[in-house]
């Protein structure tokens, strides 16, 4: 477990190089938000999370298994790192931050064009409300 990454991990390179190529500028993990989000694009005043579907409980998702060993204290982390998500997530809300959320699944290369899309649309389209 010590060689798992919390930063640059690879559905994070995938979104961030997705996002540059389309010539949207960013920050990473500005620390001064709640959560430090792992993308920030400040312009249009919204952050990106991306989370890996075990660590933040993805309900659902074939990739959210809990583990055989230990198990009470892997649920018990498991929901401690969710409920953390929906405060940071309300607080960046109330701090009039939109929150995008996209998990590793999402990010597999059967979907990965789709939620692309879906993203760089999703941003588009809170540019041209504000």
């Amino acid at each position: 477990m010590s060689c798992i990454r919390s930063a640059d991990t690879k559905p994070e390179l995938i979104v961030r190089k997705f996002l540059f190529s389309k010539g949207f500028r960013f920050r990473l993990h500005v620390k001064n938000l709640p959560g430090k989000p792992d993308i920030v694009l400040s312009k249009y005043h919204t952050t990106i999370l991306v989370h890996g579907c075990f660590w933040h409980g993805h309900v659902g998702c074939k990739y959210f298994v809990v583990p055989k060993t230990r198990t009470q204290w892997w649920i018990d982390k498991i929901d401690k790192n969710r409920e953390l998500d929906i405060k940071n997530t309300k607080l960046l809300r109330q701090d009039s931050w939109k929150v995008i959320t996209i998990f590793e699944c999402e990010l597999k290369p059967f979907k990965r064009d789709k939620t692309l899309n879906k993203l760089y649309y999703t941003i588009k389209r809170i540019s041209v409300n504000e």
